[in-house]
C-alpha cells in the first residue's frame, strides 16, 4: 500500500508539472499574437518544463504561470530561456516553421503548411498525370496536323515502306546470290510494277468484257424493284414513283455549279493520286536499293543516347513490319480465292473482278474484305434475287470468320502481336484521320510501334539487371575484403628481401 501511494503521489506530481506548462504556453501565445498578430510565435517549454534544474515540486506547491507583459511583444531568441524575477527560467518561443512565416494565421502543428499540402494525394497525382495527357494529345495533335498538310508525302511514304517490306527478302536473296546491288534493286522494282500493271489491266479488262451484260441485268433489277415497289407491302403508285425520279433529276440539273466543282476536285484528286504515285515509286526504289544507308543516316539525327537502342529496335520493327506485309497478302489472296469461286459458283457475275477487289480491300484486316464483298452482295441482289444475295453474305462472313480464327494466327504467327480489338479499334481511327490510306496503315504502324516499345523496354529491364549484378559484385568484393586479415598481405613482401639478406 505504501508503495502504491508514493506512485500516486508521483503521477499527481507530473500532472501538475503538465498542467502548469500548458497555462505558461498558452497565455504566452495569446500575449505573442495580441501584441503583433504578424509575428506568428509559439512558446515551447525550457529544459526541466520550466522549472530550475533537478527541482521537482510538490504536488501542492505547483507553480503558478508566470504572466507575460502585453507592452513587450518581442519573443525571446530560440532556445534561450528568459529569467523571471524569482530567478527561475520561464518557457521560450520558437521561431514559425519557414513554410507558415507570413501567411498571416494562427500556426498549428497539424494544419498544413501550404494549400497544395491540404490536397489530397490521389487528387494530386490525379491533377499531375491529366496535365501531362494533356500535353502528349496537343503533341499528338500537331503531328496530325503536319501529317494532314503533308498528307501526300506521308502516304507516299508509308505506302512506300511497306511495298518495299513486300519485295526486299527478294532484292536479298538476288544480292546473296551475287546478283549487283543495283541490279537486284531494279528488277525487283521492275517486276513489281509489272505485277500491279496486269493486275490492273486485268480487271478493266474484266470489267470492260462484261460491262453490257451487268448493264442489262441490272435494268432488269431496276425493272423488278419498281415492280415491287408497285405490287408490294408500299403499293406505291406509277405516279409517286415519277415524282421521284422527277426529283433527282431536277435536284441533279439544279446542282450544276455544285457539279462542276466537283468534277475540278476530281481533277484535283487525280493530279494528287498521279503525283503521289510518282513518290511512291521513287521512294521505293531507293529504299530497296539503299535502305541501310537512308536508315544510318536516320539514325545520326538522333540523340546519341537513344541512338544504341533504336539501332536495335530498327532490325526488329523491320522484320515485324516484313512478316505483317507478307502475311496480309497470302490472307487476302486466300480470301479473294475462295469469295470468287463462291460467287461464281452463285452465278454473280464479274466475279473475277470482285475477287480482286476483294484482295485489295482484304490489306484492310478483319473488316477490309468484308466491306468490299459488299460490292458482290449489292450485285447478287440487283441482278439476281434477294436469296442469292444472302447466300453470297453468308459466304463473306463465314471466310471472314475463317480468317480472323485460323488464317492470321496460323500465317502471321507471333511477328504481330496485336489484339483483335486493338486490330478494329486502330483501323477505325486510320480511317477517320487519313481516309482510306490511314486505315490501310494504321495496323502495320500499331504492329510497329508495339515491337519497338517491347524492345525498348526489354532493354531498360536488361541494363537494370546488369547494374544491380554489378551492384552486388562490388559489394560483395568488399565485403571480401574487408573479411581478409591484414597481416595475410605481409609474406608476399617479405619474400623478395630474403635474398636480400643473404
Amino acid at each position: 500500500m505504501a508503495r502504491g501511494g508514493k506512485a500516486f503521489k508521483a503521477v499527481a506530481k507530473g500532472m501538475a508539472v503538465v498542467a502548469s506548462a500548458a497555462a505558461v504556453i498558452e497565455r504566452r501565445r495569446r500575449a505573442a499574437m495580441a501584441a503583433d498578430p504578424h509575428e506568428l510565435a509559439v512558446p515551447a517549454l525550457a529544459e526541466g518544463h520550466g522549472f530550475a534544474e533537478g527541482h521537482v515540486p510538490a504536488a501542492a506547491e505547483a507553480p503558478s504561470p508566470v504572466p507575460v507583459p502585453r507592452a513587450d511583444p518581442a519573443p525571446a531568441p530560440t532556445g534561450a530561456a528568459v529569467a523571471a524575477p524569482s530567478g527561475a527560467p520561464v518557457p521560450t518561443t520558437r521561431a514559425v516553421p519557414t513554410a507558415h512565416a507570413g501567411l498571416g494565421r494562427e500556426y498549428h502543428p497539424g494544419r498544413p503548411a501550404t494549400p497544395a499540402e491540404a490536397v489530397p494525394w490521389g487528387l494530386r497525382v490525379a491533377a499531375e498525370s491529366t496535365w501531362r495527357l494533356l500535353l502528349l494529345g496537343a503533341a499528338l495533335y500537331v503531328v496530325f496536323y503536319v501529317v494532314d498538310m503533308l498528307r501526300l508525302v506521308a502516304f507516299s511514304v508509308l505506302a512506300s515502306l511497306l511495298i518495299a517490306a513486300l519485295l526486299e527478302p527478294s532484292v536479298s536473296w538476288l544480292r546473296r546470290h551475287g546478283a549487283p546491288r543495283s541490279l537486284a534493286a531494279g528488277g525487283v522494282f521492275l517486276s513489281g510494277l509489272a505485277g500491279i500493271g496486269l493486275v490492273g489491266w486485268f480487271v478493266v479488262w474484266q470489267v470492260s468484257t462484261n460491262l453490257p451484260d451487268v448493264t442489262a441485268q441490272v435494268k432488269d433489277g431496276v425493272n423488278q424493284l419498281r415492280d415491287w415497289l408497285i405490287t408490294g407491302p408500299l403499293h406505291l403508285t406509277q405516279q409517286q414513283i415519277k415524282d421521284f425520279a422527277d426529283q433527282i433529276t431536277k435536284a441533279i440539273t439544279t446542282n450544276t455549279d455544285q457539279l462542276t466543282s466537283a468534277s475540278i476536285t476530281g481533277a484535283q484528286i487525280a493530279v494528287e493520286v498521279l503525283t503521289a504515285l510518282l513518290m511512291t515509286f521513287f521512294t521505293t526504289f531507293f529504299l530497296l536499293y539503299d535502305g541501310e544507308r537512308i536508315w544510318s543516316w536516320a539514325l545520326r539525327g538522333l540523340p546519341r543516347n537513344s541512338r544504341f537502342a533504336m539501332a536495335g529496335a530498327g532490325p526488329k520493327a523491320w522484320a515485324t513490319l516484313t512478316a505483317y506485309v507478307r502475311g496480309t497478302v497470302c490472307v487476302a489472296f486466300i480470301d479473294a480465292v475462295c469469295i470468287g469461286i463462291g460467287i461464281d459458283l452463285l452465278g454473280v457475275p464479274l466475279a473475277m473482278p470482285l475477287a480482286v477487289i476483294i484482295f485489295l480491300g482484304a490489306f484492310v484486316p478483319l473488316v477490309g474484305a468484308l466491306v468490299t464483298g459488299t460490292v458482290a452482295v449489292l450485285i447478287a441482289l440487283v441482278t439476281q434475287n434477294p436469296w442469292t444475295a444472302l447466300m453470297v453474305l453468308v459466304l463473306l462472313i463465314a471466310v471472314m470468320q475463317v480468317e480472323s480464327h485460323i488464317l492470321q494466327p496460323l500465317i502471321l504467327g507471333r511477328a504481330v502481336r496485336v489484339h483483335p480489338l486493338g486490330v478494329v479499334l486502330g483501323v477505325a481511327a486510320g480511317g477517320i484521320v487519313g481516309g482510306i490510306g490511314g486505315a490501310v496503315v494504321a495496323v502495320p504502324l500499331i504492329a510497329v510501334t508495339n515491337t519497338v516499345v517491347t524492345h525498348l523496354r526489354r532493354r531498360n529491364e536488361a541494363g537494370q539487371a546488369v547494374f544491380t549484378a554489378l551492384e552486388a559484385a562490388r559489394e560483395a568484393a568488399e565485403r571480401t575484403a574487408a573479411a581478409t586479415p591484414g597481416p595475410a598481405a605481409e609474406p608476399a613482401s617479405a619474400a623478395p628481401a630474403a635474398p636480400a639478406a643473404e
